[in-house]
């Protein structure tokens, strides 16, 4: 039995600029703790090593402390093999990064810089297909296919990159091919560069991110726990968890008749689990200008108890009618400029993106006019 974590993508060091305040600082602290992670699921499954299949840096020159401090961390857990093969992100092309690994590596880690076979056990062989430079411009695993191995040893693949025409960076030309596994004769290709947990075929996965970076996978982290039994067995893939954040996208359809606050309350998660999530709130349908305003509040209200929640209400539809206008005022440079955002808000010779923005505009008047009002 051959057994082993599989994991990719920690890009350690991320700044998340996107962000303000203490959050870009929490989010990058989290993916330094999936190394301990990772050890605490490997030793707790009898697994003796963990492939981090590319961009375990997020770039070619992370700082010293990010490098230093991953490098103390993956030491602490000396009964355990780290391999850390290049991806794209930190790829061969930064001379300078990989040339500090080798001199501070420990002796638990291993560096997979060459397509050249490494033994992981007296069964069981890792081919590595490290990333050359950002770009390569053609796959690098290929060489797996005639890659001499003992006879009846484990075959397992681990490269970085695209299979088909899906990547992190929607880049096509260095694809991997999706049948090489089978081309190769490996009984596991470990791939990284996909954010997202995905199985390609039964002996090829992608690990996904075991802590995410963004809402386009809209799902938590893992990492891969790989049992092999034999050459030529189908591997046993489970999922382990690994995130501290999640990151959701709430999808809140309105109608005219419905309340918001019920509404958004029903999509929102229990209380205690909000400080751990990113979410974004993707509004559609119709609403009136008190619901609109009424939307906006229950956001700005329940803001603080999460890492981070925004509205997107560029799909929400408004309805508006004279005696909406009158709350704001009836007349006026106000009412002028209500009657005018009104009119750009569904003028179709302007872009949705325009008519969204004046329909958000007109609600955040009336909202200020409710709360003078009051």
């Amino acid at each position: 039995m051959m057994r082993f974590l599989h994991s990719s993508d920690l890009h350690l060091g991320k700044r998340f600029g996107n962000f303000a305040g203490d959050l870009p600082g929490r989010l990058r602290e989290a993916r330094h703790a999936v190394l301990g992670k990772l050890a605490a699921h490997a030793r707790q499954h009898g697994a003796e090593t963990i492939l981090l299949a590319g961009d375990t840096f997020d770039t070619e020159t992370p700082a010293a402390d990010v490098r230093r401090q991953a490098l103390t961390e993956m030491a602490h857990h000396a009964t355990l093999r780290w391999v850390i093969l290049p991806g794209n992100h930190d790829s061969l092309q930064a001379s300078e990064l990989w040339a500090q690994l080798v001199t501070e590596a420990p002796d638990n880690v291993v560096l997979a810089t060459a397509a050249a076979p490494i033994m992981l056990a007296d069964n069981a062989v890792l081919l590595p297909a490290p990333c050359v430079n950002r770009r390569p411009g053609r796959d690098l695993s290929a060489w797996m296919d005639d890659a001499a191995t003992p006879e009846g040893a484990i075959r397992i693949g681990l490269a970085h990159g695209a299979v088909q025409t899906f990547s992190e960076d929607a880049a096509g030309a260095e694809v991997i091919a999706p049948d090489r596994a089978r081309r190769a004769g490996l009984d596991y290709l470990a791939l990284g560069d996909w954010h997202g947990a995905l199985a390609i075929d039964p002996h090829t996965h992608y690990s996904g991110s075991p802590e995410q970076d963004r809402f386009k996978h809209d799902r938590s982290g893992t990492a891969l726990l790989v049992e092999i039994a034999a050459a030529g067995a189908v591997p046993a893939v489970t999922p382990l968890p690994t995130a501290s954040f999640a990151w959701r996208t709430l999808d809140l359809h309105l109608l005219a008749s419905d309340d918001p606050n019920a509404a958004l309350s029903a999509l929102l998660p229990e209380l205690r689990d909000r400080r751990q999530t990113l979410a974004k709130v993707l509004a559609s349908g119709h609403a009136g200008l008190a619901a609109r305003t009424t939307l906006n509040r229950a956001i700005e209200h329940a803001a603080p108890d999460f890492a981070w929640l925004d509205l997107d209400d560029t799909q929400l539809a408004t309805e508006c009618d004279v005696e909406d206008l009158d709350q704001i005022d009836r007349a006026g440079a106000l009412r002028e400029a209500a009657d005018a955002l009104l009119a750009e808000s569904v003028d179709t010779n302007n872009s949705a993106g325009e008519r969204a923005i004046a329909a958000a505009a007109l609600a955040r008047l009336y909202g200020y006019a409710q709360q003078v009002s009051q």
